[in-house]
């Protein structure tokens, strides 16, 4: 029910979520983040426990794979799920169960993956990957931005739409009270829009740069 990327910058290690859906307060579920260790989005049925448990893995030092695979095999409604994963050395893993519901399906490309389920057509995820590749400069969290726009504008949750979330730990920021940007749109009827204009204050105000 939900188009989402996960994502790092190989350059400054920064890692990110960004991610919207036609349901209530993603945010709060989907999207998981950690400085140094990797990010992950748990969508379709979600189970909030492959974020907080893929990240004890990750930070145990095991790959993105094998972390998915250990949590999948334990799962007896894996098939429901749909599940990103990234690492800070940028390593990959994701997996779209048979019981999620169309257009459904991932994109693994170097040092992002984009994923949805329920969405208007393949081309959400395509232009996603697309946007987030053909801009390579700039922060992380912009081009997140920029990619969930772009699947936005490509015709996104097939259903609507309602929440939107970005959600980025840049290992720059660690000597400020603030390591993680953390922004969500809840219930709005344009939340990615809004979430850009978020976005926009909280850079400003925080002084974090874009």
């Amino acid at each position: 029910m939900t188009f989402s990327i996960v994502a790092r910058d190989p350059k400054t290690l920064a890692l990110g979520v960004a991610v919207s859906t036609a349901v209530p307060a993603v945010g709060s579920v989907v999207p998981h983040v950690q400085i140094d260790v990797g990010a992950i989005a748990t969508q379709a049925q979600t189970n909030i426990l492959y974020g907080t448990k893929g990240l004890q893995l990750l930070r145990k030092g095991q790959s993105p794979q094998k972390t998915l695979e250990t949590m999948l095999i334990k799962d007896k409604d894996r098939e429901k799920r749909q599940v990103a994963i990234i690492d800070v050395q940028g390593r990959t893993a994701a997996f779209t169960g048979l019981e999620t519901e169309n257009w459904k399906g991932h994109r693994i490309r170097p040092d992002h993956i984009v994923a949805g389920n329920i969405l208007a057509c393949e081309q959400v995820i395509l232009a996603m990957s697309e946007s987030f590749e053909q801009r390579e400069k700039g922060s992380l969290a912009e081009r997140l931005l920029k990619a969930l726009e772009a699947g936005q504008n490509a015709g996104g949750d097939k259903r609507g739409r309602i929440s939107a979330a970005l959600k980025v730990a840049d290992r720059r920021w660690k000597s400020t009270s603030r390591p993680t940007l953390d922004l969500r749109v809840d219930a709005h009827p344009d939340p990615v829009t809004e979430l850009r204009r978020v976005y926009k204050a909280s850079t400003s105000y925080f002084q974090i740069p874009e």
